[in-house]
């Protein structure tokens, strides 16, 4: 890829880059999920730049090996992935198609995270959410586990149309 200028390569580095899914929920690419943050050179170097959606995300090895062996079919020799906590990760980053791509597979998109502007309550309390079914878009659903099947997402079960279904959370 050396015949290609810094900024056509970057740009070039960054289409392959936003197609790589996550792993646990493979409608979602990391661009969609907002874990992608930035594709960038330097020298020769292709760094890309993710956040966890957890600070302890046992997904974190595979979407940078998927990252790595995707660029480098495509040609790009030398890739570094950078994993960056600041900003930590909000739900707020999953992009409108992302969501709709959540919905058609069945599990409840985020809604707004909550920003509180001061100290954060400890609250050992179960989270109250107003989820609506992604199946039937009934509001009726009841939280059946605060973790469901994996840590950023929780279990519920439609009152109306009694199906089980994963929601992921808001942070």
């Amino acid at each position: 890829m050396t015949s290609m200028t810094s900024d056509a390569t970057t740009a070039a580095a960054y289409e392959v880059a936003r197609t790589v899914t996550d792993p646990e929920m493979p409608m979602l690419t990391l661009e969609d999920l907002g874990v992608l943050r930035s594709v960038t050179r330097d020298g020769t170097t292709v760094r890309v730049t993710i956040t966890p959606t957890y600070s302890g995300c046992p997904a974190m090895a595979t979407m940078r090996d998927d990252l790595v062996h995707a660029l480098r079919d495509r040609g790009f020799e030398d890739v570094r992935i950078d994993v960056t906590l600041s900003p930590a990760w909000s739900s707020d980053w999953i992009t409108p198609r992302g969501r709709r791509a959540l919905v058609e597979h069945g599990i409840s998109a985020p809604g707004p995270a909550h920003r509180p502007a001061g100290p954060v309550m400890l609250n050992l309390s179960p989270t109250r959410r107003t989820v609506a079914c992604p199946r039937c878009g009934s509001e009726a659903a009841e939280l059946t586990s605060e973790f469901g099947s994996t840590a950023c997402k929780a279990l519920y079960r439609c009152g109306a149309c009694l199906e089980p279904f994963d929601h992921v959370k808001e942070i």
